[in-house]
């Protein structure tokens, strides 16, 4: 429970809102297509915004994993990845308007497992390719990403990361 409390309010930090205000005296979420999250504030401010934005999202969504494996193992470790794809969408500090959780889920993915990441990213760019629709993008690794976790675990036995990197 302490570990999805930590990863909600983690995930509650807003980068894309904090660094648009800091940085342009803007909501990011007043432009574009309102989301607070790293493709808008791409959109709406430029790459180095969107990059910075993915990289602060990736040190929240990392430390709430991290602190949720050390509270409570594996199961912390779940349950804080979860939880701060909740708070980044849903974000107590910014009235609940928060972004879609594509960036914070990519993070969590590469954090479960470097082989799920890698599956994920090709099948992103692969629909992009295609369909040239980020949006569809996304929730092709949504649906993906637990598949491919669960598929890890029973094909091999093993999740790569949390014990090798972060325990």
């Amino acid at each position: 429970l302490v570990s999805a409390v930590i990863g909600y309010l983690l995930g509650s930090i807003s980068s894309a809102v904090l660094l648009s205000r800091f940085l342009y005296k803007a909501d990011v979420r007043t432009q574009g297509s309102g989301n607070a999250g790293a493709t808008n504030a791409a959109r709406v401010y430029g790459m180095g915004m969107g990059l910075a934005t993915l990289v602060c999202d990736g040190l929240k969504t990392a430390a709430s994993m991290y602190l949720g494996l050390l509270l409570g193992g594996e199961v912390g470790f779940a349950l804080a990845g979860a939880a701060c794809v909740v708070g980044h969408c849903w974000p107590v500090f910014f009235r609940f308007r928060g972004g879609k959780g594509v960036s914070v889920g990519a993070i969590m993915s590469l954090l479960i497992d470097w082989r799920v990441f890698l599956c994920l990213f090709v099948a992103f760019f692969a629909v992009f390719a295609i369909k040239r629709t980020v949006s569809l993008c996304s929730v092709t690794v949504a649906v993906l990403l637990p598949l491919l976790a669960i598929g890890f675990q029973l094909l091999l036995g093993d999740i790569g990361w949390p014990r090798c990197v972060l325990a």
